[in-house]
């Protein structure tokens, strides 16, 4: 069995050229570029774009 070749994408918060296979931070290159994008996340510098009015579930009222 032949061996498949090794899938590379960029990372998406540094770009630079990363294996897909054995990356245990998969999507990024590295635990830092994980770590920065988790940071964007936290401190609100990424977002879902969504209506901010729009109606959620309330569970509490199940019966």
């Amino acid at each position: 069995m032949a061996d498949k070749p090794t899938r590379t994408y960029p990372c998406p918060q540094c770009k630079k050229p990363t294996r897909w296979d054995d990356n245990p931070w998969r999507p990024f290159c590295s635990e830092r570029c994980k770590l920065i994008d988790l940071g964007d996340w936290a401190s609100e510098r990424h977002s879902i774009a969504g209506d901010p009015d729009a109606p959620t579930d309330d569970l509490d009222n199940l019966s």
